[in-house]
This record gives C-alpha cells, sequence and structure tokens, in this order.
C-alpha cells in the first residue's frame, strides 16, 4: 500500500496565551499543500517492525520516527501485526511544513485500513495527537482553524484555487523552543477565520505569524526571502509555523526567484484536485 502524505501552510499564527502547563494556546489556520512524501508499508516478512528511509535523511534512529511511533501506538492498542514501512522524504524537515505530522497521520490511516480496524477519523485524530499536534490536521486534511495547543480544529470555508503558491525552505533549522521563547503572548478577542475569509488583498495588512519578528531576527536570511516574494508580485507571503519555510501566494505565475540554496517548491493551487 502506498500513499503520499502531503505537508500544510500556516495562514496566520497567533500565540495567544502562555498556559499553566507550560504550553501556549495558539490560533491559526491550516492548509493542505500537495508538496507530499511517499509512504509504503506492507506486512513485515519477518517478525519485527522495519522502517527504511531515502531521499532527504533524517539523523535519526527508526524508533524515534513519527511512522514507527505511530505503528507503535497502534499495535499497542489494537494488537497489529509488524509491517515494513518505507518512507521516501521529500518535504523538508524543521520548516514549519508538518512533514513529519503527516507521515504519522498517514500511517495511523493506511494501518486502519490495512488491518480493517474500521477505525472513524474522531477515533484516529484522538490516537493522532498523541504522537504531535499538527497530526490530528493531516487525518481530516482540510483547511482548519486550529486553537488550544493546536488539538481543537474547526474546518473553514477557504478557496485559493486559480493562485500559485511558491515556498522556499532555506538551509536553517528554526528551534521551535527558540521561537516561542522570543514572543510575547497576546489574546485576540477577533479570530484568524474572520481575517481568512476576507479578500487575499487584505491578509498582508491583517494577517500575521506571531514568530516572525523573533526568527527574523535570528535568520535575517529568512526574512529576505519573504521580502523577495513581495518583490516579485505576491499578494501575500509569510513563514509557515516556527519557519523556516516562506511562502507566496500569486495571482499570476511568477517570473523564476534565485532562492540558491533552498529547496523550492511551486503548484497552482485547485489543479491537484
Amino acid at each position: 500500500m502506498i500513499t503520499f502524505p502531503n505537508c500544510k501552510i500556516n495562514l496566520g499564527l497567533w500565540v495567544m496565551q502562555r498556559r499553566p502547563d507550560g504550553y501556549h494556546n495558539i490560533q491559526t489556520v491550516m492548509m493542505p499543500v500537495p508538496w507530499c512524501d511517499i509512504l509504503e508499508i506492507v506486512p513485515a516478512k519477518g517478525s519485527e517492525t522495519t522502517l527504511a528511509v531515502s531521499g532527504i535523511q533524517i539523523n535519526s534512529p527508526p524508533e524515534n520516527n513519527l511512522c514507527y511511533k505511530a505503528w507503535r501506538l497502534m499495535a499497542d492498542k489494537y494488537g497489529i501485526l509488524p509491517v515494513s514501512i518505507h518512507l521516501h522524504k521529500v518535504i523538508p524537515a524543521g520548516a514549519g511544513l508538518g512533514g513529519g505530522s503527516s507521515d504519522a497521520a498517514f500511517t495511523l490511516k493506511m494501518l486502519n485500513s490495512m488491518f480493517n480496524l474500521n477505525l472513524d477519523n474522531e477515533i484516529l485524530r484522538s490516537l493522532a495527537v498523541q504522537l504531535g499536534m499538527d497530526c490530528s490536521f493531516f487525518i481530516e486534511n482540510v483547511p482548519a482553524l486550529s486553537t488550544g495547543r493546536g488539538e481543537f480544529l474547526k474546518p473553514v470555508s477557504l478557496n485559493l484555487d486559480g493562485y500559485y503558491l511558491v515556498i522556499a525552505k532555506p538551509p536553517v533549522h528554526v528551534s521551535t523552543a527558540a521561537a516561542f521563547l522570543g514572543t510575547k503572548p497576546f489574546y485576540r478577542e477577533n479570530s484568524i477565520e474572520e481575517i481568512v475569509n476576507l479578500s487575499v488583498q487584505d491578509w498582508k495588512r491583517e494577517l500575521h505569524n506571531d514568530f516572525e519578528n523573533t526568527v527574523f531576527d535570528l535568520y535575517p536570511e529568512i526574512q529576505d526571502i519573504r521580502n523577495s516574494m513581495y518583490r516579485h508580485g505576491a499578494i501575500y507571503s509569510s513563514m509557515s509555523g516556527s519557519g523556516s519555510a516562506v511562502y507566496g501566494l500569486f495571482k499570476e505565475k511568477p517570473a523564476e526567484m534565485d532562492f540558491s540554496g533552498c529547496d523550492v517548491f511551486q503548484t497552482l493551487l485547485g489543479s491537484h484536485t
């Protein structure tokens, strides 16, 4: 069984409050994007679950990989058999694109299908959130307002068909902890969902990622990418999550931009549906 776990971008990201448990309440709209890894899962030939990774290399042991952790979670809860997992990484890590979270969620969905567990999406979401806050988003995999620590999801109406999306990820890894450390929580009465419902032309003025000030100070090259997007005609550009990937939305196909050293993805939104 083969599937293609996709990434996401964040449309705005507000750090609202620091919680008593040390985490933060956030607010963001997440949108799926067709930049995909390749995930194959087949029954194991032996008695152990194995994980092979190709493409972009991940410097961690298999048992720390979210795909393996997803299998472990399902095995402990439902007694499923060992499998062989092959993950071909295309989505860059440390980018704020949720590639690892997507791999985990798609692993849960694949195992649910392979072993005929008949788990509904509500149960799959409850499993996914145990693996990471972004994981549950990829169960439904539709645009959604994310609140709380990121575990509460509400589907939103969003149509960006016909816009060109460009993502550039520089060779920089941004620590999420460091990004949070430099951000001052600020509670807003309104909702990012309300802003996303405005015209995209209004987003530059209204839709903000609270991590940008801190991250841009630490890594000016990330801000340079956003500035380049705007110079080349982006209607809206922002860092995704805590970085380091930056995306731009364009009404017309943009001229080629020089993002030397970056991983770059470009697509016409709506062309993959």
